[in-house]
């Protein structure tokens, strides 16, 4: 019985001592960055979010810190026209079931840099507007800044009832010129949004 008891015992005390081993400490503390990146992915901010209704409408405001990576700042430089978009949904909170989506919308730029005039081009594609920038950050300012974005119908909010707002700003993968698309997929330089940003929203 007492070898039975040592042989137990002796894995245990195996395992403190591998776990102890610099190799698996330096494994794990790899594991835990690796675990983290996708936290430190997000370039893009939303920041200075503010819903209030006016006019039967309810408006947002809200202000996007753009922060491109090189890749796609060089992307950019060379012509390559970048399409950012700020995903936006209004959700019903239930106790008792998922969510109920009351509505989901799109606000789309895309930003072009023009070789000839040396300026920046922004069309908002919602609109159709174009809008030209001596530099880079004067057009980042104005794409980040949403100021009383028609967000929803007062009509479709019922009292009583708790309402989210998320935001979520990323770069279109999907409107990228077709030989850069498929390096874009698998390189994390490409891969640029923010977190979600969630507004709670009370008639």
């Amino acid at each position: 019985m007492g070898f039975t008891t040592l042989a137990l015992k002796k894995p245990a005390v195996t395992r403190r001592r591998a776990l102890g081993h610099p190799g698996c400490r330096r494994l794990l503390l790899l594991f835990g960055l690796l675990l983290a990146l996708p936290l430190q992915a997000a370039e893009f901010f939303i920041t200075g979010v503010h819903i209030r209704p006016q006019a039967n409408v309810y408006l947002l405001d809200a202000n996007v810190d753009y922060r491109f990576t090189e890749e796609a700042l060089e992307a950019l430089d060379n012509g390559v026209p970048l399409t950012l978009q700020m995903n936006i949904e209004i959700q019903r909170k239930r106790k008792w079931w998922l969510d109920a989506e009351v509505a989901s919308l799109q606000q789309r730029y895309r930003l072009q840099f023009h070789p000839l005039s040396h300026q920046y081009l922004l069309q908002n594609i919602n609109s159709g507007a174009f809008y030209a920038f001596q530099t880079l950050s004067a057009a980042l300012d104005a794409m980040g800044s949403l100021h009383n974005f028609p967000l929803l119908d007062a009509q479709l909010i019922q009292e009583g009832e708790n309402y989210e707002v998320l935001l979520q700003a990323e770069l279109d993968i999907e409107a990228l010129p077709s030989p850069l698309r498929p390096l874009a997929y698998i390189t994390p330089a490409w891969r640029l949004n923010s977190d979600w940003y969630t507004w709670s929203l009370m008639p």
